[in-house]
């Protein structure tokens, strides 16, 4: 690598590399680590992680659209129990970073989840998935609140110790406030974006292609969002944020950072290229090779404004 160095560094929590894996779009670890070694990355972000297992929503819940996807999977997962019992003894094999989604449908939820997870000391960080329903308040997005995003974020830095990421929603007007507020209330970072709504309808049956009528878009779709999201947060709150949406090969993990992100995630991409991390690893070591940058992070929130 010549000198080059590629990690970062979030709350105190180093990263080999920006490159993370994005929750959902590689299950556990195990389902992709035939693909791709994972000692080579930053860092994994698990499968959404709820108190009771949850069997999600009926198919059709995943249908490609034009440059990305939609789904909507219904955060389906084997529940706090399995997932400690099963599926952390295999992450536990790798050097990379293990990083929890946790999904909940009360704030009590929330707290119980991480509670449970902080003690295992295999993971280093919680990311906090807000674009859930709020089952007590009628099922309005936990994350379409700041008020919720304030509760919830203080709520679970209350009971752990370790990094707290809260996953904004950009299905909202100002996300820049969101993540004032997840700084006030004690998050180490944001991670922006979670996907946005999105729907596609059967023309001959003129029925929705999902069974929940509408999904999360993601994939290079909503890049050009996604890096106006980041760059949003960026120039109104001074805290780390962790870029996802539409990332497929260094170029675009280079202008996330340029736009303001300390680290990113690599979603939809595993699916076409499950191996995609370890050549956007090279692509970034190429750059900072011809552009004789020695640090990586040099670049994050770099850019220049007319």
């Amino acid at each position: 690598m010549n000198g080059i160095d590629l990690s970062v560094e979030i709350a105190g929590l180093k990263f080999k590399n920006p490159i993370l894996l994005a929750s959902g779009t590689v299950g556990y670890g195990y389902e992709i680590s035939q693909f791709l070694d994972l000692n080579k990355i930053g860092g994994i972000v698990t499968k959404s992680i709820s108190l009771k297992p949850r069997k999600g929503n009926p198919p059709q819940r995943i249908v490609e659209t034009a440059s990305g996807m939609l789904n909507a999977i219904g955060l389906a997962n084997v529940g706090v129990e399995e997932f400690l019992k099963d599926k952390i003894p295999f992450l536990k094999q790798y050097d990379t970073n293990i990083i929890c989604n946790i999904a909940a449908s009360t704030i009590e939820e929330y707290v119980e989840c991480v509670k449970i997870l902080t003690t295992e000391d295999a993971i280093h960080a919680f990311e906090i998935n807000v674009s859930c329903p709020n089952v007590k308040e009628g099922g309005l997005i936990f994350g379409n609140d700041p008020d919720q995003v304030s509760t919830i974020t203080a709520a679970v830095k209350a009971v752990t110790s370790k990094p707290v990421f809260i996953k904004l929603s950009p299905n909202t007007a100002r996300i820049a406030d969101f993540a004032i507020r997840a700084k006030e209330n004690g998050a180490d970072a944001v991670s922006a974006i979670n996907t946005l709504v999105g729907t596609a309808f059967n023309i001959w049956t003129r029925k929705p292609k999902i069974h929940n009528v509408t999904g999360g878009l993601s994939g290079p779709a909503i890049k050009p969002v996604a890096l106006a999201k980041v760059l949003e947060i960026s120039r109104n709150c001074d805290i780390p944020i962790i870029g996802i949406g539409g990332i497929s090969n260094s170029d675009d993990v280079l202008e996330f950072m340029i736009a303001g992100a300390t680290a990113i995630q690599l979603g939809t991409i595993n699916f076409v290229q499950p191996d995609a991390a370890t050549k956007i690893v090279n692509g970034l070591i190429n750059y900072c090779e011809t552009m004789k940058i020695n640090k990586l992070r040099s670049l994050t929130a770099s850019y220049e404004l007319n």
